[in-house]
């Protein structure tokens, strides 16, 4: 009876409709425990251009899950998602037996393998023309796991299934492919769905449902579609009168929702009066929630513990508007997700940025954290500059952090370019900034005015970024002048506060900013009490220092563009006190622990360290340096240690200069100098002085190739006991010359390096080069290769030669424990470097070396090993060696141990002194575990 009344609706209404606005009627049926869709579908397609169109394209983004080479399959790639990349073909999805009538009349049907589908006319269809396109084909949904998206046969999440016309693409013949990025396919139209469901299963949607399971309604954005064996919950507001319903598309707990219940009202209201905009429905997807909740405010957990930053019903309110900003701003325009996203994202966080203003003005970025942390009754992180930090700064410390990387990217570039990191950080953070700043420049009444109108004007039609951004400008009094220019390139804006002078009652604060845009900027002074006075200031498109005039007698501190308000280069410029040892100048403070920096201070933090090596045992430290988790130009860092071992002092300290240019073929040159002490055997120290200049090209935020050069310079003094005079090196200079290139891809991963080193008495020449390929999910086969040549060799010793099973480590560069240890267990420790031999099956090579070692996967923590080659030393034949055995990963790629089998030595278990054939590998450097963590998202 429904599909009758439902077929009746769609003859009824089709005439009416269609005449109106391009629709779309679709009779879709699902069978249980099937993830195939039987689909009858009419589209009424008008052609919007202004030239004829002698062809129809229409999307079939099914395909983007047809096989692993799709443009889909390669951004999850890049994610580091290899879910689809290897999916069986049963799990995958594809749209079958497609025929297409236009106008009733059956054309040839295309090939449904392309995500983008041209249909031929038989006559042109000219501007304002209208056509009846009809489609019959089955959709075989893949897998809900690859994206959010699909079905397990149980519950259905349909979006982007459907074939659509679309209605973005600038040219009829341009491509456009589904990557997951919440794209908008075909807007504005208007939308009848018939869903033939199982019986005792139910139906949601972001379209109105008229009858059960027949949904009604014109979209901004895309429909989407959740059938399941759940009803989930639904709650339905009334704002000012007009109701709205908030349906969900997964369980909410009691607590939770009656949390809802007294927030959702709070919330809708606050986005209205700064929209003026609330759609009638509003459906959150469990996909929805999880990618647009609020970042930053989830319960610490680790092992048994568990710490809370933020109460249960603060994360429900925070997450929640979050997650409904985003939706209400999406469906008051059509926004085109590759250029729009700074549009919608940034309004977004507007949103954000005011809610927590009005409701949580104090609130800190670590809430609760730093009282709740006790160790021993002690609360440590009290004493951290980034417990005092308000929950708003998190915005503008977000893009510091990245910038400070020259890992940044223009907010106005294409939104499948951006980092993942960087959709946030530039997309929703830097520009939600801008327009915050904006709004408190000319009065966030004003902007509010100007955001509601202008959403009011475009409710029905795609945003045209030139005219938002014109019509700001009028609205702003021009002061947002520097926008267009602003968003289109990496920017390093900074404002520099030179001095101040006193004249009566008056301040005279001379500026400097680094940029010809007049970009605004905001003064605040405050006094002994903590009063705080503004003063707003335009600029021109000059960059002479100027001076301005602030009319307060008593101020102690001036700052210039407070919290962060404005997206700078530099904040450590930007305060001033004028009273005091300090005054005109920044204060000293030393912190003791790693922290956000404080850009009112020059900050040095001290940090304990703890090290060991066989020679000076347990060596007790203490680290000076200037940089903690952002970046800084100038980098120093000192660090004293107290040998256990000897009862000396040694150490190691440098400095270092780093030039980071926004937009050139380069991302960073560090330029350095570095000084080490520390013992290499029983009671000889040695000293290694260094110079280098570091070159690391500029590399696609999203991919994870890098490349880099170097050049260094190494000056080595070693103390040497009477037995080693004759035969060792009490000092030698070191000079190395070397390029790398890295592709960390989580499915072919290569690399390649080469380096030239020569001292006096010796020049030599290497290669190497790694493959490492994931032949199946989390199983992956390895092969490096090393070749090394002496160009010369009249060294007096093998301590330059190249290593076979153990490199010699005559730099001091690698984290050997036992630096000349020959037997015992830091003999055992195993570094990947030259031949990589596991087995101790030859010393060393001082003519030429090449080498193979292949690493490959068995079973969970356990891998097999081969290492085979060619090695030769002055005045003898050439040797072949080989060995084999067991790797078992303890912490892959950080701790590692390797178990010999087979060998050119023999069958090595049987070897009595097996146990100190077995070798480890240590990695204890914190940045190698950080960055392998960050790979996907940097």
């Amino acid at each position: 009876m429904n599909r009758i009344f439902c077929g009746f609706l769609l003859i009824l209404n089709y005439v009416a409709v269609s005449a109106q606005q391009d629709s779309i009627y679709i009779e879709a049926e699902i069978k249980a425990n099937q993830r195939q869709i039987t689909v009858n579908q009419d589209i009424a397609y008008t052609n919007i251009s202004s030239t004829d169109a002698d062809t129809i394209k229409l999307l079939n983004w099914t395909a983007a899950y047809k096989t692993y080479t799709t443009p889909l399959a390669k951004r999850k790639l890049e994610d580091r998602k290899s879910d689809l990349y290897f999916a069986k073909s049963h799990e995958l999805g594809s749209v079958e037996n497609l025929e297409i009538k236009i106008e009733d009349k059956t054309v040839s049907s295309p090939s449904t393998d392309d995500e983008n589908i041209f249909i031929p006319l038989s006559k042109s269809l000219k501007p304002g023309e209208q056509v009846k396109i009809s489609l019959q084909y089955v959709i075989d949904l893949p897998l809900q796991k690859f994206t959010g998206y699909g079905s397990d046969g149980k519950e259905w999440m349909l979006k982007y299934f459907f074939i659509v016309p679309d209605r973005f693409a600038d040219d009829s013949s341009q491509e456009r492919y589904y990557i997951d990025i919440e794209e908008n396919q075909s807007p504005g139209i208007y939308w009848k769905v018939n869903l033939n469901i199982p019986p005792n299963y139910y139906s949601q949607s972001n379209l109105k449902e008229i009858q059960p399971n027949y949904f009604e309604g014109s979209l901004n954005r895309d429909p989407e579609f959740l059938i399941s064996e759940n009803n989930f919950s639904k709650i339905i507001t009334r704002i000012d009168g007009e109701k709205t319903e908030i349906d969900f598309g997964y369980h909410l707990d009691e607590a939770e929702k009656q949390n809802l219940e007294f927030y959702l009202p709070l919330q809708l209201n606050f986005i209205k009066n700064k929209t003026g905009f609330l759609p009638e429905k509003i459906f959150i997807s469990e996909k929805f929630r999880d990618s647009e909740d609020f970042t930053g405010i989830d319960d610490l957990k680790f092992w048994k513990f568990k710490y809370q930053l933020f109460s249960d019903a603060e994360k429900t309110d925070l997450n929640y508007f979050s997650i409904l900003s985003k939706k209400i701003v999406e469906q008051a325009t059509i926004f085109e997700k590759r250029k729009d996203h700074w549009l919608a994202n940034g309004l977004k966080t507007y949103l954000e940025i005011q809610y927590i203003d009005r409701y949580y003005p104090e609130k800190k970025l670590l809430g609760e954290l730093p009282e709740n942390l006790k160790v021993f009754g002690f609360k440590p992180l009290k004493l951290l500059y980034a417990s005092d930090l308000k929950l708003k700064e998190r915005y503008g410390l977000t893009y510091q952090y990245i910038m400070t990387q020259n890992l940044d990217q223009p907010i106005g570039e294409s939104f499948e370019k951006l980092s993942n990191f960087n959709a946030n950080a530039i997309s929703h953070f830097e520009t939600g900034s801008l327009f915050s700043f904006i709004a408190e420049k000319m009065g966030t009444e004003k902007f509010d005015d100007f955001i509601s109108e202008y959403l009011s004007k475009n409710s029905r039609s795609h945003t045209d970024q030139k005219d938002f951004i014109d019509q700001l400008s009028l609205a702003s009094g021009y002061s947002s002048d520097f926008f267009d220019p602003f968003i289109q390139k990496k920017n390093r804006v900074n404002f520099n506060m030179k001095r101040y002078t006193k004249s009566g009652d008056e301040f005279h604060v001379k500026i400097a900013k680094n940029t010809e845009l007049p970009i605004p900027f905001k003064i605040e002074t405050q006094n002994a009490e903590g009063d705080v006075k503004e003063f707003w200031f335009d600029t021109d498109d000059s960059k002479a220092k100027k001076i301005y005039n602030i009319p307060q007698s008593d101020a102690e501190k001036i700052v210039v563009n407070s919290e962060y308000i404005f997206p700078e280069n530099n904040f450590r410029d930007n305060y001033l006190y004028t009273k005091g040892l300090f005054a005109n100048t920044k204060k000293i403070r030393f912190k003791f622990f790693k922290d956000i920096p404080n850009p009112e201070y020059n900050e040095i933090y001290l940090n304990p360290r703890l090290n060991f090596n066989a020679y000076d045992k347990v060596l007790v430290g203490l680290n000076f340096r200037n940089t903690s988790f952002f970046e800084r130009k100038f980098n120093y860092s000192f660090t004293p240690f107290y040998s256990s071992g000897t009862g000396k002092l040694t150490g190691s300290g440098g400095v270092a200069y780093s030039f980071q240019p926004a937009n050139s073929f380069y991302r960073n040159l560090d330029l350095g100098v570095s000084a080490s002490h520390f013992h290499y055997d029983y009671d000889l120290t040695y000293r290694k002085v260094s110079a280098f200049a570091s070159f690391n090209f500029t590399k696609n935020p999203r991919t994870d190739i890098g490349r880099s050069l170097g050049l260094s310079y190494n000056f080595f003094e070693k103390e040497l006991n009477p037995l080693m005079e004759d035969t060792e090196y009490a000092k030698y200079n070191l000079w190395n010359l070397g390029y790398g290139y890295a592709d960390r891809s989580i499915i072919h991963e290569k690399s390649f390096s080469t380096n030239l080193q020569w001292m006096e008495d010796f020049q030599k020449i290497s290669a190497e080069a790694f493959y490492r390929w994931e032949y199946a999910q989390d199983k992956k086969v390895s092969f490096r290769f090393f070749g090394g040549y002496f160009i010369t060799n009249k060294t007096k010793n093998n301590l330059f030669d190249y290593g076979i099973s153990r490199v010699s480590n005559y730099a001091f560069s690698y984290g050997l424990l036992g630096q000349s240890a020959t037997s015992g267990l830091f003999s055992q420790q195993f570094i990947l470097a030259e031949g990589g031999f596991k087995s101790h099956v030859a010393k060393s090579a001082n003519q030429w070396i090449t080498a193979v070692n292949i690493d490959s996967h068995v079973w969970k923590w356990f891998n097999v090993y081969a290492d085979a080659g060619v090695y030769k030393n002055r005045l003898m034949n050439p040797q072949f060696i080989w060995d084999s055995g067991v790797k078992v990963k303890v912490i892959p790629d950080f701790l590692e141990v390797y178990f010999p089998i087979q060998s050119s030595l023999g069958f090595e278990p049987s070897f009595k002194d097996y146990g100190s054939r077995i070798r480890f590998t240590l990695v204890l450097n914190f940045n190698a575990i950080t960055n392998y963590f960050r790979r996907g998202w940097f």
